[in-house]
């Protein structure tokens, strides 16, 4: 159930055909990891709390720099040198108080992802690099959890949603691993874009809508302003998802 103040913090989305108290009371009750607290993870992680997710979990392993402020809204000059899932708890618990923030100082890995995300509903990339996002993918496959996957260079970013079991994985569009990461430059308004994007397809997912980008790439180019949304196939040899169908059709 809602209490008074939640009813008046949230009356905008409660006003919403099909969403109303009965959405609201999936977001209280549902828990939302976002790995990565970057550049999409500050914004993905503001909207989600703002929202009334009930348990958020941010997960990161740097502290603050100089060269993060132009794009990771949560961190301020006065937080450099701090933790940023230290100050991003600080920050969005006071944002809303009824929100839990649970802060993982670590680096995502093939021997701790699995613990990490265990319970999840949703997992939102925040993430910079393809390596990490392949292992959180594969992860999120074996454990059934959607996964929101969102990448951004530039003036550029994409967007998918997988839903493991059912649509490609992030393994079928990246079937190599690479250490590649943000070393193009990026300005700072487009992970913002992006990652409101992830948190809209996160929400829908929560509240039993269909998500708009499962099964389908959304691509953003900020020069021209303009957006472009591609069909992407199952890698029917991806050696991620392919043998997790595998398994269950076998048992």
């Amino acid at each position: 159930m809602l209490d008074r103040s939640e009813l008046i913090r949230y009356n905008r989305q409660l006003a919403i055909p099909d969403f109303g108290e009965e959405g609201q009371e999936k977001l209280k009750s549902s828990h939302v990891i976002i790995a990565g607290m970057g550049g999409l993870g500050c914004a993905s992680a503001t909207y989600l709390t703002a929202a009334g997710v009930g348990r958020v979990t941010i997960v990161d392993f740097d502290s603050v720099e100089l060269s993060d402020l132009n794009r990771q809204i949560l961190y301020w000059e006065e937080d450099i040198g701090e933790k940023k899932v230290v100050v991003a708890q600080r920050k969005l618990s006071k944002l809303n108080p009824a929100v839990e923030i649970i802060p993982i100082f670590a680096k995502l890995t093939e021997e701790n992802v699995f613990s990490i995300i265990d319970g999840a509903r949703v997992v939102v990339d925040g993430l910079d690099n393809l390596a990490t996002r392949l292992v959180v993918n594969s992860a999120c496959v074996k454990h059934k959890i959607p996964y929101v996957y969102g990448g951004v260079s530039r003036l550029r970013g994409m967007l998918t949603t997988i839903i493991p079991g059912k649509t490609p994985c992030l393994a079928c569009v990246y079937p190599k691993r690479s250490q590649r990461g943000g070393g193009l430059g990026i300005l700072g308004v487009v992970p913002a874009l992006i990652a409101n994007l992830q948190a809209l397809e996160t929400i829908k997912l929560i509240i039993g809508h269909s998500p708009s980008l499962a099964g389908r790439l959304l691509l953003f180019n900020g020069e021209e302003l303009g957006f472009r949304v591609y069909g992407i196939n199952k890698n029917e040899s991806c050696e991620v998802c392919s043998q997790a169908s595998g398994l269950e059709k076998a048992q």
